[in-house]
């Protein structure tokens, strides 16, 4: 099996077994700690996400989203909540960063697996200009939750 066939499988995983949708657990959690919340939309496309962040410890306790859209605006949600949850403010931003100058790279800059985890599977996708904001959507919401939250 390829690379880039591995990278798909992981996109397709993802957005079928879409890892910390939904708000059915978050008031608990919303009332326990300092949280924020961003909803983003892609008027091109029409993907639109909504995430809430948790930060509590000096340390993102948890990122939950629901959105709809493409496979890989969805899997790339899954991504991020997996990456996210537990990180300090330095490692979520770096985090953040890294598959930023990844995705916008138009396939200039290789993932670092290291660092991006299943994340690196959208390095293919950076190769698309039109795909990157689908990548990107669920990033920006979660930067802006994390802002509003405190870090």
């Amino acid at each position: 099996m390829s690379l880039d066939s591995l990278y798909q499988q992981v996109i397709l995983d993802h957005s079928k077994e879409r890892h910390g949708s939904g708000f059915a657990e978050w008031l608990a959690e919303a009332e326990a700690v300092g949280y924020g919340e961003s909803h983003q939309l892609n008027p091109v496309c029409g993907d639109e996400v909504t995430v809430r962040v948790a930060v509590a410890d000096g340390a993102v306790q948890s990122l939950r989203w629901e959105g709809q859209g493409c496979s890989i605006s969805m899997a790339s949600a899954s991504v991020l909540h997996d990456l996210a949850e537990g990180a300090t403010p330095a490692e979520f931003h770096g985090l953040v960063d890294a598959f930023r100058e990844m995705i916008r790279s138009r396939g200039q800059v290789q993932a670092d697996p290291e660092v991006l985890g299943d994340a690196a599977a959208f390095e293919g996708v950076s190769r698309y200009a039109a795909r990157v904001k689908c990548a990107m959507i669920a990033w920006v919401a979660a930067e802006d939750a994390a802002r509003q939250a405190g870090i």
